[in-house]
């Protein structure tokens, strides 16, 4: 089950004004939907074959992502991939029995739980980022001019 997530100031200020949007102004939000949710779909089948959910992906993505010298935390997983803090514990329950991740009481504080990736992590998340850096390479160029079209399109005064 998926949470709600809060909308933004701007997000909140364009919903309380009217307006109007074209046909254009439709059919470019529709194409850069299209193109999003195809990368999402590579992204999942992609994580499929090798024995992964597309959120598991995310997670070691946000894990390998940190900084040097920073370790993520359950909260700041959830918190990076949109989802509730039990959903997180359940998310690296299922990749620590998989071998992916392993857990580690924070030094500073242990009442926190530090995530790290394990070899095998590594190496399944390299192949899969490797596979979408290439996919990006491709979709990336249609996905910025589409993304690029919609919200120029979509500015104020854009539907008079």
């Amino acid at each position: 089950m998926s949470s709600q997530v809060p909308l933004t100031t701007t997000q909140t200020a364009v919903l309380g004004e009217s307006m109007p949007l074209t046909d254009t102004d439709y059919a470019r939000l529709a194409a850069f939907r299209h193109t999003l949710r195809s990368f999402l779909n590579f992204s999942e089948a992609a994580a499929a074959r090798v024995g992964l959910t597309g959120q598991q992906y995310q997670a070691l993505l946000v894990v390998r992502a940190m900084p040097a010298g920073e370790e993520t935390t359950v909260s700041e997983l959830a918190h990076q991939l949109l989802i509730k803090h039990h959903s997180a514990i359940g998310l690296v329950d299922r990749l620590v029995e998989q071998g992916m991740l392993v857990r580690k009481p924070s030094v500073e504080d242990r009442r926190k739980v530090e995530l790290r990736l394990t070899g095998k992590g590594l190496r399944i998340l390299d192949h899969l980022a490797g596979l979408h850096r290439h996919e990006l390479e491709h979709a990336g160029p249609q996905i910025s001019a589409l993304l690029e079209a919609a919200a120029t399109s979509i500015g104020p005064g854009s539907g008079s």
